[in-house]
Parts: structure tokens; C-alpha cells; sequence
């Protein structure tokens, strides 16, 4: 892609943000639009969450915009490829990405990507948010978020973690937590959530920190000790569990999901898509849905969406520096 285009990009994004965060009245949806189906790109196999997200709210949005919108799972290079996709597509409306906050974190390490996470996107919607878990083994010598700590600094080095491959948000959220705790963990990238699951019950890595689904069964069936979430404040999605920041002040890592498109969209088409996924999201049943994913709607404007997305990439920089988070 030329510099040129790329600055025009950057120029029509910025635009935009601009006009939502001065509530600049805009026009219409485009005369006719969507005119034909949309579909939903999700850069990873079927059966995720961004997968099982990006399909429940197809099914809204058919039937908000009359048009068939449908899910393409275009999985590889740990959603790079799907991603790319998308960036270089039509700025119609009609191709779009369901991904998590996965983007900012391989945005934050990742210096060959085929886009560029702000130049080339631009943020529709956000469809959800949720903490993860904090999940141990069921001979590991913790049963609260205090006891986890003082283990784990009284044997540094000597535990292991697990994550879902490098750069994941496991691996993040598990690195924020040693930052910000002053404790040493060993690092195990596994290839998916399922064999790192497997190996935290086997007793192969004593730490887990993932969502909702990922872990809660396990935990239910006895196969595993839920700690804490790891957000802020006590979550609806396990309000039985306190806060991981309650051992260690500060401590805050919520997963996101959401809607963009390619960058240079007509702004009246983005807004009339926020529109219409808000619009679902506030429907119970799509509120119960995303319960059982371990989420939480998340409704915001697209500029809002823009600022999260801005802000966490420098953000994880910072920590991928800070902890030695390389790309493999």
C-alpha cells in the first residue's frame, strides 16, 4: 500500500474520530444500503469466541438490516491473515471483522504484520467485554488470590504458566499479573486454550489465566481451583470469586471483542452500523448469550472504541518491553 494511501486513510480515520467526539451530527445511512449481503470475517477457526460471538450477532443484525450477513472463518497466523484481509477489502461496508483483543496485543509485538491495527481498520462497534479467570492446579498451595502471591514468591521460578501461544492475551494478562506481584513464573505457549488445559490439570503448569469457558467447566467438575477474575471489581460472570486486585493493587485485565471494517468507510454507514449492533446487544437475549461466554455487553460509540484500541497498544508495548514478550 502506497504512503499516499495510507495517508488518506489516516486522514479519513481521523476525521471521523474527530466528528463523534464533537457530536457532529451525521447524515443517513447511504441511499440503499446494505443493498446486498455483508459478511462477517472472523480471523480464526470456528467454535472461539469471536467466532460464537461474531455468529449470534450475524443473526441480529439479518434481521435489523434485512440483509443476510454471514460469517467467513478465514484462520491463520494467529488471525493476521483474516485481519489483513479485511484492511485491503472494499471500505463498502459490506466486508467486516469480528476479533478480540488480540489485535492490540499482537499489534503491541508484532512488527510484520500485513496492516497496521489503526491505519487500516476502522472501529464499528464494540460487541463485549469480559475477565478472565485465574485457574491453578488442584495440588498447587493457594486457595485466595493472597495465598497465590506468597506461593509463587516464595518459589521463584520453581511454577509454571500456560497460555494460548505467544502474544496471546493469556500470556498478557499472566505478565501483568508478575509485573505488577514481583513474582517469577516460568512461560509455557501452547498451541490453543484446549492442551493448555489439559496440562494445567495433568499437573505439566501449575497457573491458567483464561476466560470463562476456557476454565469454569473444569473448575465445576473439580478438575481445577478457580482464584479470583481478573477484573477490577467482582464480575457477574463468577460472582463467587474475588478480584485478583485484591491481592495485588492496580492489577486489571478485561478482554474486549468487537465490529470493524476496512479503514475509509462513510462515516454514515459506520454510525448506522453502531446503531444496529447496540441495538442488539441490549436485547436479553443476546445479554444472556454473551453471560454464558463469560462476557459482558459493551456498547460504545465508534470513537470510544477508537480510544481503547489507542490506548492499549502503547500499553502493552510498554509491558512486552518491560517482561521480554517477543514474537516467536
Amino acid at each position: 500500500m502506497s504512503n499516499s494511501t495510507h495517508f488518506n486513510r489516516r486522514r479519513r480515520y481521523l476525521a471521523l474520530a474527530a466528528m463523534y467526539a464533537l457530536g457532529v451530527p451525521l447524515a443517513q445511512a447511504q441511499d440503499g444500503y446494505p443493498s446486498r449481503a455483508i459478511t462477517i470475517i472472523v480471523p480464526y477457526a470456528p467454535g472461539g469466541s469471536n467466532d460464537n460471538f461474531a455468529r449470534v450477532l450475524a443473526k441480529g443484525l439479518t434481521l435489523a438490516l434485512k440483509q443476510t450477513v454471514l460469517v467467513d472463518n478465514r484462520p491463520g497466523a494467529s488471525g493476521s491473515m483474516g485481519t489483513g484481509f479485511v484492511a485491503k477489502a472494499g471500505a463498502d461496508g459490506y466486508t467486516l471483522l469480528v476479533v478480540s483483543s488480540s489485535l492490540v496485543t499482537n499489534a503491541a509485538i508484532q512488527t510484520k504484520l500485513p496492516f497496521d491495527a489503526v491505519k487500516d481498520l476502522v472501529p464499528i462497534a464494540m460487541i463485549a467485554k469480559g475477565p478472565f479467570i485465574v485457574a491453578v492446579n488442584n495440588s498447587f498451595p493457594a486457595n485466595t488470590p493472597k495465598e497465590l502471591i506468597a506461593a509463587l514468591k516464595s518459589a521463584p521460578g520453581k511454577y509454571a504458566y500456560a497460555s494460548s501461544g505467544i502474544a496471546s492475551t493469556n500470556q498478557f494478562a499472566t505478565e501483568q499479573l508478575k509485573s505488577l506481584s514481583g513474582t517469577s513464573i516460568l512461560h509455557v505457549p501452547y498451541k490453543g486454550i484446549g492442551p493448555a488445559v489439559t496440562d494445567l490439570i495433568g499437573n505439566q503448569v501449575q497457573l491458567l489465566i483464561s476466560s470463562g469457558p476456557s476454565i469454569m467447566p473444569f473448575v465445576k467438575g473439580g478438575r481445577m481451583r478457580a482464584i479470583a477474575v481478573t477484573s477490577a471489581q467482582p464480575s457477574p460472570i463468577a460472582p463467587e470469586l474475588p478480584t485478583m486486585a485484591s491481592a495485588v493493587p492496580g492489577y486489571n485485565f478485561e478482554a474486549w471483542w468487537g465490529l470493524l471494517g476496512p479503514a475509509g468507510m462513510p462515516a454514515d454507514v459506520v454510525a448506522r452500523l453502531n446503531t444496529e449492533v447496540n441495538k442488539v446487544l441490549a436485547t436479553p437475549e443476546f445479554k444472556d448469550f454473551l453471560l454464558k461466554e463469560g462476557a459482558l455487553p459493551a456498547p460504545a460509540t465508534p470513537a470510544q472504541f477508537a480510544a481503547t484500541i489507542a490506548a492499549d497498544i502503547p500499553r502493552w508495548k510498554k509491558l512486552a518491553l518491560q517482561q521480554n514478550i517477543a514474537p516467536e
